[in-house]
């Protein structure tokens, strides 16, 4: 992954889709904003315990931002997570908020599509043929019911998109040693068991990539940024680190 920063906005893009002229995307780290300690300081989560108009803020810059890097933006979107595989199709006379939705997909030009994190995975889905962009939300149970296949499957089926032209890059999320599951054999399919890296700690970076493929991404057009949100409290909100925290930004265009 590349590391940018504008003023004092910092965000990390992907290799594998950084130079795609049409796209433009961020994960946003948490520096930058205006909130406040424990949420510190971009948190974009409304419904974390922040001070609402700090919230505001924090979203609006990374508008203008947005603006800046995406000469035709219209609008910006953002799926309020439930933890399940519900996909919603958007465009640009979409509200800002969708509630109840993981994942949101558009052929929009100028829409941005923003899905909120802290430890969970976030998924961007590029069709390079027919211009199509999601933007996935996946904790460990987004893992067990395999929003990814259902991302994959909500695309074919609406734009007729081929797997194998697709492009896949997961956001930074909790990594393998820190990911506990002490009662993994009632919350985590079988299938799944087999990506402990040790007893009751679990490789989700794995598991999604073995999802990815098993669904027809090929291998080459995966990049998962293996950097740990855990570990690094100075980049990353952590929910499992610390309770009490702020949410990520990660977000996508179409130009």
């Amino acid at each position: 992954m590349q590391r940018k920063k504008l003023d004092d906005l910092e965000w990390l893009e992907f290799d594998l889709l950084s130079e795609i002229p049409r796209l433009k995307h961020a994960v946003y780290l948490r520096q930058g904003g205006v909130s406040k300690a424990p949420y510190d300081s971009l948190n974009t989560g409304y419904s974390v315990g922040d001070d609402l108009s700090d919230v505001r803020q924090n979203v609006d810059k990374i508008k203008s931002h947005l603006k800046k890097e995406n000469s035709n933006w219209t609008n910006l979107v953002y799926g309020k997570a439930n933890h399940q595989k519900a996909i919603a199709f958007v465009n640009d006379q979409s509200p800002e908020e969708v509630a109840d939705f993981d994942g949101l997909i558009t052929a929009s030009p100028g829409t941005t599509l923003m899905m909120k994190h802290a430890d969970c995975q976030v998924a961007i889905f590029y069709d390079t043929k027919n211009h199509v962009i999601a933007n996935i939300h996946s904790g460990w149970r987004g893992s067990v019911v395999n929003i990814y296949k259902e991302a994959v499957e909500s695309m074919k089926l609406a734009f007729g998109s081929n797997p194998a032209e697709i492009l896949v890059c997961i956001s930074p999320s909790l990594g393998p040693e820190e990911a506990e599951f002490i009662h993994f054999r009632t919350e985590i399919p079988e299938e799944y068991w087999s990506f402990q890296v040790r007893p009751t700690y679990f490789d989700f970076w794995s598991i999604s990539e073995y999802q990815l493929q098993g669904s027809g991404i090929l291998p080459h057009h995966i990049e998962v940024a293996r950097q740990s949100t855990y570990s690094n409290s100075y980049d990353f909100f952590s929910h499992r680190r610390d309770k009490v925290t702020g949410r990520h930004a990660t977000c996508v265009t179409l130009s």
